[in-house]
């Protein structure tokens, strides 16, 4: 019986979700405040939901009760309570693979219903290991910061937490990893995807001198975490920082304090309609991570595959074109521009530098997907032009 509550429960909740904040956030608040919730029931519940978004609009005209046991059928690849209690014959084949799981539910071709803008992917984009990728949980990432790896190390070790060493400083943990409370986030590593963490590489492989002081803009810096990297992975660095939202800066103030990041300049700059207004030096690198959909990075917030509206492609493609163009024109002679996005539709990719070759004297060296679909990762997009 206890399990059938937690199906109801899950029900509701959806039915009171409408999208306008992330399913996390509006989770959190619920649970604060129906604190007749334990730590297992907040589980169970949040689980249930989650593999309900994770199906997206497919199998739309089933009852939610089923779909969220449908959900928890394609998302297993073990036992699952829910399924030995209300679908014993699913549980029984929950090993199997996905494809013969569809097949099962005689729903063959019901995977391309997931991901419903198929046709808006970029044409590097492998369309059905990245629909299917949704259905997975992705790993946590840790970026270990310098001089810190045998410190996070040893701390992860005496917790007894299982991790992976992907590369020298990139750890992989199981995304329920609880790190509160014990290691410093920031000063000791940064919690940051697999592929947001290899987004320089392309810069790397064309900085020869790096004895030469740099002079580096994050025009779109967000939360800092791009720039966190670039300061860890270019040594002798002149940061300026800027963003649309003054609360934004306030919150990365505080986490360069905690990074140790403490020379840099910020400034609020609204991109979108104007280059840069303010007196500066032209700068060596500017770093355009430029706001965008987000849809490389929808199996961590699985809810964007219902409430995404399409046209919102077009949007972010727009704001992107607008913010390239006017973030370039502060770039020194002989510079790097280094445009990054954590989307998989060519409209923001591929088209955006495309329209940044035709409308500028920007040469493009090179631009690449770092793809996560079959690694339990974010993808992201990177494209590197020099002046």
């Amino acid at each position: 019986m206890r399990l059938h509550s937690y199906l109801k429960t899950a029900e509701s909740i959806l039915a009171a979700y409408d999208g306008t904040s992330t399913f996390a956030a509006w989770l959190k608040q619920f649970f604060a405040a129906n604190k007749k919730y334990g730590s297992k029931d907040r589980k169970h519940i949040s689980q249930l939901c989650y593999n309900y978004f994770r199906l997206g609009p497919a199998f739309e005209d089933y009852a939610v009760e089923e779909k969220l046991l449908i959900g928890q059928f394609l998302t297993s690849n073990t036992s699952n309570i829910f399924l030995e209690q209300e679908k014993c014959e699913w549980n029984a084949i929950t090993h199997q693979s996905t494809s013969d799981k569809f097949v099962f539910l005689n729903k063959p071709g019901q995977w391309n219903q997931i991901f419903p803008w198929i046709n808006e992917l970029s044409k590097e984009i492998d369309s059905k290991a990245f629909v299917l990728s949704h259905l997975t949980q992705p790993h946590l990432y840790l970026r270990l910061r310098p001089g810190k790896k045998e410190l996070v190390n040893l701390k992860l070790r005496n917790a007894r937490i299982l991790f992976e060493e992907m590369e020298e400083t990139c750890l992989q943990l199981p995304n329920s990893t609880k790190l509160d409370n014990l290691i410093t986030a920031d000063e000791d590593a940064v919690v940051q995807d697999l592929n947001s963490q290899k987004v320089l590489q392309p810069l790397i492989e064309y900085l020869s001198d790096y004895t030469k002081k740099i002079n580096v803009w994050d025009c779109c810096a967000a939360s800092g975490g791009k720039s966190i990297l670039v300061y860890d992975t270019i040594p002798n660095i002149s940061l300026t920082v800027s963003d649309v939202r003054k609360s934004i800066l306030f919150n990365l103030k505080k986490r360069f304090a905690s990074a140790g990041i403490k020379n840099y300049k910020s400034f609020v700059a609204d991109l979108s309609h104007s280059p840069l207004t303010i007196h500066h030096s032209p700068f060596d690198l500017i770093i355009c991570d430029a706001p965008c959909s987000g849809s490389g990075t929808w199996s961590r917030t699985p809810e964007q595959l219902l409430f995404f509206k399409e046209e919102k492609i077009s949007y972010y493609a727009d704001l992107q074109k607008n913010i390239a163009l006017n973030a370039s024109k502060s770039l020194k002679q002989g510079g790097y521009f280094l445009y990054i996005t954590c989307s998989v539709f060519q409209k923001e990719n591929e088209e955006v530098v495309s329209h940044v070759q035709e409308n500028t004297s920007l040469q493009l060296l090179s631009m690449k997907y770092f793809k996560g679909y079959d690694m339990q990762a974010d993808t992201m997009f990177a494209a590197l032009f020099t002046l």
